[in-house]
């Protein structure tokens, strides 16, 4: 490890936190709209935790990333799974006061992100390998690590800015949704198998994909939710 910092690769650390930084303002964004709906008091604990868990993943991700881009249907299923996460989003708790166990719904939030950030991580995660494959074989997962631990700070800081947001601007939380469904169109168009089937996809249909998966997912979760808050009141007339 000594032998680690005394060659270390500045040039490559400052490459990794940028991308990090970067990449992380999706990260910042899933990690405040799960923890919207904690308490006050919570909010930090699921930002904690939930910021812990991504860097952990995101570590993971990277050591077999070139691995899991290769299989088929994962960008399917993963993308499958985004539009489901940002759907969610629209659509109000029966209780809005958030009246559950303050540990489970903490526990959820961090579900939440750890789903989220898996699905959304698997392009990021190349950009990171690369800018590590510029140091020394043997310390590539360092200045990975190291990279992302100096960063952490920025998601957080990230996280608690887009929750405030939140509070004054509920619009954010629509366009926060929005973001997840345009990812999870671009997932499902350059999937493994659909390029098997298809042939390369032009970057005109990558774009068309992300605005239909931002659109369906908007429209979709502002239905169901409007239909969640329209049928307790068709009940009590």
């Amino acid at each position: 490890m000594l032998e680690f910092f005394q060659t270390l690769h500045w040039g490559a650390v400052f490459q990794i936190i940028l991308i990090d930084i970067l990449l992380g303002g999706d990260n910042a964004v899933v990690i405040a709209l799960a923890c919207r709906n904690l308490q006050h008091k919570q909010r930090m604990q699921g930002i904690l935790w939930g910021t812990a868990g991504a860097i952990i993943l995101r570590v993971l991700l990277i050591a077999f990333a070139l691995t899991l881009l290769d299989i088929p249907f994962l960008k399917l299923v993963g993308g499958a799974l985004l539009v489901w996460i940002g759907v969610k989003l629209l659509i109000p708790d029966e209780d809005e006061h958030g009246n559950i166990k303050g540990g489970s719904s903490v526990w959820s939030a961090v579900k939440t992100i750890l789903i989220a950030d898996f699905v959304m991580s698997l392009d990021n995660v190349i950009a990171i390998a690369g800018a590590a494959q510029n140091t020394h074989l043997d310390h590539q997962l360092y200045y990975v690590i190291f990279g992302l631990l100096v960063s952490v700070p920025i998601i957080i800081w990230g996280s608690t800015l887009v929750l405030k947001l939140i509070d004054r601007f509920p619009l954010v939380v629509t366009l926060g949704a929005a973001l997840l469904g345009w990812i999870a169109g671009g997932m499902l168009v350059t999937d493994v198998f659909v390029v098997e089937q298809f042939g390369p996809i032009s970057s005109t249909i990558k774009i068309a994909a992300e605005v239909i998966g931002a659109i369906l997912v908007v429209v979709l979760g502002k239905w169901l939710g409007s239909r969640k808050t329209s049928t307790p009141k068709e009940e009590n007339a």
